[in-house]
């Protein structure tokens, strides 16, 4: 880690305490919501899978292309991406409010599960006509809970009752 990381994260890690318009502004110049310490970057892991479930039906050798995304927590995501202000975006998502958190990542948990499970029924030789209906279906399923985290993220969602992740598959499967 270089001098620079580590000012970084030092200073990051000590700005959720301070009260001025400061912070703020340098969660904002980050691509942060300054009202809830989550920055969106996070949706682009799950929407590249998305972007990869889509490719399936007309390029089925991206199969493993998909077969070879692997989850990660927020904190990982930040940890293995080159986001300019990624110390920022782990310390904002510690300080969060831990509702918040808690929904984000019942989200991220959920469309994880959809994602592995996509993966692991793609492991199997399937026609491609199979596949690519696979691939329809879980993308399908996961853009609304990326719509819902980005809410979450945006400040824009009741986090009151976050659902938990096997009532929301079911929901989508309408079990």
């Amino acid at each position: 880690m270089k001098y620079q990381d580590c000012v970084e994260t030092v200073q990051a890690a000590q700005e959720p305490q301070v009260a001025d318009g400061a912070y703020e502004a340098r969660l904002t110049a980050a691509n942060i919501n300054p009202a809830t310490g989550l920055a969106s970057d996070y949706l682009n892991h799950f929407n590249e899978a998305i972007m990869l479930l889509d490719l399936l039906s007309s390029c089925p050798e991206c199969r493993e292309d998909f077969l070879a995304w692997q989850p990660m927590d927020y904190r990982e995501h930040f940890k293995a991406s080159r986001f300019k202000g990624r110390e920022l975006a782990i310390a904002a998502y510690d300080a969060a409010d831990p509702n918040l958190r808690g929904c984000l990542d019942t989200l991220a948990g959920t469309m994880t599960a959809v994602l592995e499970a996509t993966r692991a029924a793609m492991t199997a030789e399937l026609p491609p006509e199979r596949m690519a209906a696979l691939a329809e279906h879980a993308a399908a399923w996961l853009r609304p809970l990326v719509a819902r985290a980005g809410a979450v993220i945006n400040g824009q969602a009741d986090v009151a009752m976050p659902d938990a992740p096997q009532a929301v598959v079911d929901g989508l499967m309408k079990r």
